[in-house]
């Protein structure tokens, strides 16, 4: 089964003053987790996503499309990234995820993908 993973996490905390940056630093127990995922065949793709602040919503309102700057949502936590995954089932996927460093500071979010 085919996983989505939402990396979420307060995105001033782990960016910080590197927020500038077109690309943060890479964190190296992320890096290592990304490695190991790939070398058993697990993790399919991922990647870092750019600030918030380059974010752009659309939202389509009684026909009319609405474009604003920004997450589309005012919350502590953003989505800073994602990964797809492959396992068997959905108790070999949160093993996956336990062992990713986001999850000891931040939120993944495990969605199932519909089979394509």
């Amino acid at each position: 089964m085919k996983y989505l993973l939402l990396i979420c996490a307060v995105e001033s905390e782990t960016v910080g003053p590197h927020q500038h940056l077109d690309h943060p630093p890479p964190d190296p127990e992320t890096e290592d987790w990304v490695r190991e995922m790939d070398a058993r065949g697990i993790r399919t793709f991922g990647t870092a996503l750019r600030a918030t602040s380059t974010a752009t919503t659309i939202r389509v309102r009684d026909g009319e499309t609405l474009v604003s700057d920004g997450p589309f949502t005012e919350t502590k936590e953003q989505i800073l990234g994602f990964d797809l995954i492959e396992c068997e089932d959905l108790e070999e996927a949160i093993a996956v995820v336990s062992r990713h460093p986001v999850a000891r500071y931040g939120t993944i979010e495990v969605r199932p993908l519909w089979p394509s």
